[in-house]
């Protein structure tokens, strides 16, 4: 036993499964009394082996009959049986040759073409899911020349058969045998009855109800005509049934007397609970019926009540019990059970014998507010032991309310059917019993209805001007509106062409787009009133005097050529009015189901005066014609005389068929309803089908006037097939398309297995667990969520320190078995869970698993350089140096000044000489290769040479180099050098001397 659940799981791994079998039942008690459940039978499947045999080949004559028995092994439950080829190909069945309902196969003449020697019989086990065969069977057809041929090889002598070929003969029943036969069927099961016939040639079979009709929407015909189904059968359908064979030689007739008995059924439902106060009065009662009379016995507690304590209140009138004066203490669960021949009901009933004062369960102060002359429904929902009495007060308690307008009904509730502004106010609700009175107080508000006092009008309008609709609205002052503009039932354009003002929508620049219905909302919290208008937009007349009109209404409708799902229709049209016609809207009003609806049926060009129809069954057509030109449509045509069109069969079945689970024991099966136009006849139904994927058989039911079925006590998340097919008094459907869905989910069952923890390193470690059994998920898997948390810390001085254990949650997809961990605190103990789940919900935990994370690394303080305020002053001043520097620069190659760098050069013009660039006033580079000369005016160093590289904090540099730059401690090297003498003057005038560096630092200083 399951613990807190009631539910009893039977181990039958370690013993056989028929140990186990036979009646069980729960029973649940309390303080309160015993309720027990139904009996449950437990049986073991079985499917036992065909028995061993040989099959002797059947030669047989052509032209006669045959029977092909099976006979299959007895199985629990019984097995389905198919006949196929040795290439698992099913045989072909038809008129001629059938199985029958006990599975074997019969042929009401043989041809040549019968001949083979794989006619095998299978034995499909549904519940263990195994199949068996029985052993092949030969079967040779030959004619009367190949007969006298076989056997005059065989007795070495001729015309051993010298009977004439076999005649045709007229129908004879190979079964049911006999001129008549009886059948019993259960009220609300299936009733099938069978005929096959035997002749030749291939006799038709045909059904008719002796002493009545077929019910049409019940009954279906298989195995071609031989095989009659009637679904929920009742006990009208008990009688007579003639099945009858007919070829053109004659005909044969069976008579089968079908008897309808019913197990035992509720007729106003079970017994409900029963709620008394002491010494007060009341009865259960158990209505049932069946076929035949069933037995009523009741129980007190799960013991029959013959052999229960006695009670002086209580007493048992057949299907009734009476409790007179009920004392405390006498309270109890009844069981009713009603039995017969063919099954019981079982029902447990609460007499709760209870002292309880009145309570009023509806919000105390509640308002409500309505619109006038609506129905108003104010609730005084209560509760007590005895069952209060609702009084209803308005305003003062003077008076009762009693008569009209009030309406009381017997929940407590009190109903105006038409508010009207005087019955607003404040009302009182009370609740009295023996034990005490409770009263409650609601108000009623009552509103004036929002009403659209100027509605905005049709209107044409040129392309390019503006256009005004109006729309004025009265509505309660104490209700919020909130207005709204639809254009051709969608929201507006969103353009700045359209301004939405209060009362009316205005539209700038009209464009031809802009032609449709606009309709304005007006919306309160309690009701809405709505108004449309149609806006044309034609083109600038530049001629004034030309008036342009809708036009006239067609005239003169005519229906011709009249078939039973087309017609032809023609009308003469109106006058144009200066725009000619652009097409003609033909519209319909099916007086039969939609009476004063006119709907769009189809649009003609406005050159034709004449269409044909297509129509649909069982429909009472009226037309009538619209003209359309540029300004507008016309008035309506006066309508046709009216078309009616014959009901059939609906053309098609129901879209958007779904099968899915809402709870874990149902599959739900919506579908979107056909239209009465759709309908095609009268009593339009569903057939609704569904069978488990890869079962065999359909479990169908027929409802009608809902839009969904759902089907109870399915496995948890089973695939399952479902169809639905369109049924009216004239037939079925086509056959409908097979849907793929499942059935409910539940929670997962089992938790993830070797759950491990991997710690990486201080703040980071990886779980890894093994995928669940895909049996326990019991639904979709949608992955899997790992809980983790810090328990405490691992230091010394904190390891007595309870701190709040806040789990956190990471969620992984389905194909997911391990995940990292981040953000852990270092040198702390953590635990972990995992879960797996579903659309439904998680799984239990896995078992807890605890790891230790390490202790971390001491950050270092690390100072950013290039955040320090030093540092930033002296990359400014050292910009601000380049800037002047470069300012200097300027301003003596402007004045055309000499900067002597060394004695006037050699008459020769050395190679190697550079000119500085003027464009990107940089120095040019001087080089004298070998003799490394001062210059003028400048102090020489010790060694009376000028070293090429230079002082790092000279801003002087001697020899070949790049640019002018700083070096890493921001000083300044910079690079001089002259023009050659004697270089041709065509060259230009520039001065042959460098500037001096001592000059140039005495220029900086002055400037600075």
């Amino acid at each position: 036993m399951r613990p807190h659940s009631g539910t009893l799981v039977v181990d039958i791994s370690r013993e056989k499964a028929e140990h186990y079998e036979g009646v069980y039942q729960c029973t649940a008690r309390n303080d309160h009394g015993t309720a027990v459940s139904h009996d449950i039978i437990i049986r073991q499947s079985r499917s036992p082996l065909w028995s061993k045999e040989r099959n002797e080949p059947i030669v047989v004559q052509e032209g006669v009959s045959l029977v092909l028995q099976c006979r299959p092994p007895a199985g629990l439950p019984p097995p389905i049986i198919f006949w196929m080829a040795n290439n698992f190909q099913r045989l072909p069945q038809s008129s001629r040759v059938s199985q029958a309902l006990n599975g074997d196969l019969y042929f009401s003449n043989v041809l040549r073409e019968d001949s083979r020697n794989d006619y095998i019989c299978h034995a499909r086990f549904p519940h263990t899911q195994t199949i068996q065969q029985k052993q092949p069977i030969t079967v040779r057809v030959l004619n009367l020349d190949a007969i006298n041929e076989t056997m005059a090889d065989f007795y070495n002598e001729t015309d051993l058969f010298s009977e004439a070929p076999v005649d045709e003969r007229k129908p004879t029943f190979l079964t049911p045998l006999g001129p008549s036969s009886s059948k019993m069927v259960l009220r609300g099961q299936v009733l099938v009855l069978e005929c096959i016939a035997e002749g030749l040639p291939t006799p038709e079979v045909s059904w008719t109800k002796v002493s009545g009709e077929l019910p049409a929407l019940r009954s279906s015909f298989l195995h071609h005509h031989k095989t009659l189904h009637i679904v929920n059968v009742s006990e009208s359908d008990a009688g007579e049934y003639r099945c009858s064979a007919l070829n053109r030689l004659g005909s044969a007739h069976h008579t089968i007397s079908v008897d309808v008995k019913a197990a035992p059924y509720w007729i106003a439902g079970p017994p409900r609970n029963l709620v008394l106060a002491p010494r007060e009065t009341g009865f259960l009662t158990c209505r049932a019926s069946g076929t035949p009379k069933p037995t009523i016995t009741w129980s007190m507690n799960g013991i029959s009540i013959e052999n229960s304590p006695k009670d002086p209140s209580r007493k048992v009138e057949d299907d009734t019990i009476i409790f007179t004066e009920v004392q405390t203490g006498s309270s109890a669960v009844y069981q009713c059970n009603v039995s017969n021949h063919y099954g019981y009901l079982l029902s447990n009933a609460f007499v709760n014998v209870l002292s309880e004062p009145p309570r009023v369960l509806t919000e105390a102060n509640r308002v409500y507010q309505v619109i006038r002359n609506t129905r108003a429904m104010m609730d005084c929902s209560s509760f007590g032991s005895p069952i209060p009495k609702i009084t209803w007060f308005k305003d003062s308690r003077s008076s009762t309310l009693d008569g009209e307008p009030y309406i009381f009904h017997d929940n407590g509730t009190l109903e105006v059917h038409v508010a009207q502004s005087h019955y607003s106010g404040k009302y009182t609700c009370v609740a009295r019993n023996s034990l005490g009175t409770y009263e409650n107080h609601v108000y009623l508000e009552v509103k004036e209805p929002t009403r659209i006092l100027k509605q905005p009008e049709y209107m044409v309008v040129q392309r390019g001007r503006s256009a005004v609709f109006e729309c004025k609205v009265k509505h309660d002052p104490s209700l919020i509106p909130t207005m709204t503009w639809l254009k051709d039932n969608d929201e507006l354009p969103d353009d700045e062409r359209f301004l939405v003002d209060s009362d009316s929508l205005t539209i700038t620049g009209v464009a031809e787009g802009d032609a449709g219905v606009y309709t304005c909302i007006m919306n309160t919290s309690l009701d809405q009133d709505s108004a449309s208008a149609e806006l044309t937009v034609v083109e600038a007349t530049p001629t004034p005097a030309v008036i342009y009109e809708r036009p006239e209404p067609p005239t003169d409708l005519e229906l011709t050529d009249q078939k039973e799902r087309s017609v032809q229709l023609t009308w003469t049209p109106g006058d144009e009015n200066n725009s000619p016609i652009q097409k003609f809207l033909v519209q319909y009003e099916d007086s039969l189901h939609h009476r004063g609806h006119w709907h769009n049926l189809t649009e003609v060009p406005g050159t034709r005066t004449t269409v044909h129809l297509q129509l649909s069954p069982y429909v009472h057509y009226t037309f009538r014609v619209l003209a359309l030109n540029a300004v507008g449509f016309s008035r309506p045509s006066l309508p046709s005389r009216m078309y009616k069109t014959k009901p059939a069969a609906p053309d098609e079945n129901p879209t958007g068929v779904k099968g899915q689970g809402t709870e874990h024991d149902n599959l739900v099966i919506s579908w979107k309803p056909l239209t009465a136009l759709q309908a095609n006849g009268p009593q339009l139904q569903y057939k609704v089908m569904w069978r488990q994927k890869e079962a065999e058989e359909w479990t169908f039911v027929v409802v009608s006037n809902v839009s969904r079925f759902v089907v109870l006590t399915t496995p948890t998340f089973t695939p399952y097939e479902v169809k639905v097919q369109a049924l009216n008094e004239l037939g079925s459907g086509p056959e409908p398309a097979t849907v793929r869905g499942h059935s409910g989910e539940d929670l997962p069952v089992e938790a993830p297995d070797s759950v491990q923890v991997k710690v990486l390193n201080s703040t980071l470690a990886e779980v890894h667990w093994d995928p669940v059994p895909l049996k326990s998920i019991r639904g979709r898997l949608q992955g899997y969520k790992v809980y983790y948390w810090r328990e405490r810390s691992l230091h010394e001085h904190h390891q007595h320190h309870t701190h709040h254990m806040q789990k956190q949650i990471l969620t992984f997809s389905e194909n997911h078995t391990q995940g990292v961990l981040p953000g852990l605190t270092p040198f702390s103990l953590y635990a972990c869970t995992v879960r797996v789940f579903n659309g439904r919900g998680e799984g239990p935990p896995s078992t807890k698993q605890h790891f230790k994370t390490p202790e971390g690394a001491v950050a270092s303080r690390q100072v950013d350089i290039a955040t320090q305020g030093w540092f930033i002053g002296l990359m400014c001043a050292i910009a601000l140096l380049i800037l002047v520097l470069l300012i200097i620069c300027f301003i003596q190659r402007n004045k055309g000044g000499k900067y002597p760098v060394k004695e006037k050069e050699d008459a020769h013009t050395d190679p190697e000489f550079q000119p500085m660039k003027d464009e990107d006033c940089t120095f040019g580079e001087y080089s004298d290769n070998e003799d490394h000369k001062p210059l003028k005016g400048s102090r020489t160093p010790s060694s009376a040479t000028v070293k090429r590289d230079g002082s790092d904090d000279s801003l002087v540099d001697y020899g070949e180099g790049g640019d002018g730059q700083f070096n890493e401690d921001g000083s300044f090297i910079g690079q001089y050098s002259g023009k050659s003498a004697g270089r041709d003057t065509a060259e230009g005038h520039e001065s042959s001397e460098a500037p001096s560096p001592v000059n140039a630092m005495n220029s900086l200083h002055s400037f600075v």
